[in-house]
C-alpha cells in the first residue's frame, strides 16, 4: 500500500506561502511522537507495529513538505 501522496503548496499571487510548513511539518512530526509515548507507557488498543509504521510515514510526509517548501523557496522545483 505505498501510494504517494501530493502536496500542493498554498501560494498567494505573488508566490508566497500562505501556509507555516515549519508548524505543519512539526505537528506531523508530534504526532508520531505522542503514538509512540502511548505505546511506550502501554496504552491499551495500540498496536506498536502499526503506530511504528504510521509514525514513519508521518515524518516522511513532514520531510516532504520541508523539501517541497525549500525548493518552493529558492525557485527549484523539488521533483
Amino acid at each position: 500500500m505505498n501510494r504517494e501522496v501530493t502536496l500542493p503548496l498554498i501560494v498567494d499571487d505573488r508566490g508566497t506561502l500562505q501556509v507555516a510548513a515549519a508548524d505543519v511539518s512539526k505537528l506531523l512530526r508530534n504526532v508520531g511522537g505522542r503514538w509512540l509515548h502511548l505505546v511506550e507507557a502501554g496504552q491499551e488498543g495500540l498496536d506498536e507495529d502499526t503506530v511504528a509504521t504510521l509514525t514513519i510515514e508521518l515524518a516522511k510526509l513532514a520531510d516532504r513538505i520541508d523539501v517541497a517548501c525549500i525548493a518552493h523557496s529558492s525557485g527549484t522545483s523539488s521533483d
